[in-house]
């Protein structure tokens, strides 16, 4: 028997054991607000687990972020959560695993371009966006405002109202957390002169407390804005999260798609680019869930 023969059996073999586990599987995926990363990430999966194992199509819920996600997971109205791992720590139990870490999300701190803000110090005072009340941006922006010292006057504005509030003069600056690059902020730079402010000399103090927290910079190539060098941000990794609801079998089953839907998640969006093996089972300070470790233990990840 050829090596080829072998090797196509073997796959056979696979998906007709995937779709075993998975045939009758019936998912709720909590994401985030329908134009954000989570959501389109949630919907490519949601379409793409189902083509690969012959399972019922997720249904995917829009919601207000990470936190809302986590709560929706913790009370079993939804099987699977995307969610930051900061809130995922913040709010964890002995139920929470994880089947990977997918992409790292930005913290992006907007001003207009003729702003006289220039450092996070000039905040104190300003009128702020700090996220929606219940979202994962509002969690960072909370932690970094108190963390500086820098007391401002917060608004609880999601992305959405942020971009249309500063556009309008109605607010100084607003802090955004999201994969690279976001369709909004792209948009307001189009219709508007903006910058994003540096984080490079307050990323020390940040980690003292948080070390999951890292540090990366956003190419100037990403959106039209005023910085005349690339800005460097906080970053915090991206969980796709759920519950020992879910079995081993099925979990590695829909770990090993994530990875054969690469080229569609990328399709959807270039947060997905980030999407790596290696990585993905970096997911502290949450452990991996069973089925996904059996999965990267086949694929010598671990």
């Amino acid at each position: 028997m050829s090596r080829k023969l072998v090797t196509l059996i073997t796959v056979l073999l696979v998906v007709a054991g995937c779709t075993s586990v998975t045939e009758d599987l019936r998912l709720t995926i909590a994401t985030g607000f329908p134009s954000g990363v989570y959501n389109k990430l949630g919907n490519a999966l949601a379409t793409e687990w189902s083509k690969q194992m012959g399972m019922p199509t997720p249904t995917v819920l829009a919601t207000e972020g990470s936190p809302d996600n986590i709560n929706r997971l913790a009370a079993g109205q939804a099987d699977i959560a995307f969610s930051a791992a900061d809130v995922a720590n913040d709010r964890r139990n002995d139920k929470f695993s994880a089947l990977a870490r997918i992409y790292d999300d930005y913290l992006h701190i907007v001003v207009r371009a003729d702003s006289p803000i220039r450092a996070l110090a000039d905040l104190t005072g300003k009128r702020i966006g700090i996220g929606a009340a219940n979202s994962g941006v509002k969690t960072i922006a909370e932690r970094v405002l108190k963390i500086l010292k820098v007391d401002g006057q917060p608004f609880e504005y999601g992305l959405p109202q942020s971009t249309d509030a500063l556009r309008k003069g109605e607010i100084d600056a607003f802090f955004w957390s999201g994969g690279l690059p976001t369709d909004e902020i792209v948009q307001l730079s189009r219709a508007m002169d903006i910058r994003l402010l540096d984080m490079s000399e307050q990323m020390r103090t940040i980690r003292k407390d948080y070390r999951y927290y890292g540090a990366a910079t956003i190419p100037l190539s990403v959106y039209q804005v005023a910085n005349t060098v690339p800005v460097t941000t906080l970053t915090v990794p991206n969980l796709l999260m759920v519950t020992d609801r879910l079995s081993n079998d099925a979990a590695k089953a829909l770990a090993q798609g994530i990875f054969a839907a690469q080229k569609q998640l990328a399709d959807v969006t270039e947060a997905a680019d980030s999407i790596d093996i290696r990585s993905a089972v970096e997911t502290h300070p949450i452990p991996l869930h069973p089925g996904a470790r059996e999965f990267y233990r086949d694929e010598k990840q671990l």
